[in-house]
């Protein structure tokens, strides 16, 4: 799933629990938005690659779900 981090008002769109109807279980593996490539797991979100220029405090601010951060988190290259 490609998609924002936050909405228009900065709150976070990775949240604990989906609040909209759901059609699709267990079916999106990565998250990739303008802060972050996020691999989907059963304990959370697990950082795997930062935007250029962010900082891994500033995804923990902007993610309301369990973010898992293992090690050195390296920058996404294009």
């Amino acid at each position: 799933v490609a998609m924002m981090h936050t909405n228009r008002i900065g709150e976070s769109k990775i949240l604990k629990k989906c609040t909209l109807p759901i059609t699709g279980v267990n079916c999106v593996k990565k998250v990739v938005t303008n802060l972050a490539v996020l691999a989907v797991t059963k304990k959370g979100f697990k950082l795997l690659e930062r935007a250029p220029g962010v900082e891994v405090e500033e995804i923990k601010k902007a993610t309301e779900a369990e973010l898992i951060i293992n090690g050195e988190i390296p920058e996404m290259k294009f």
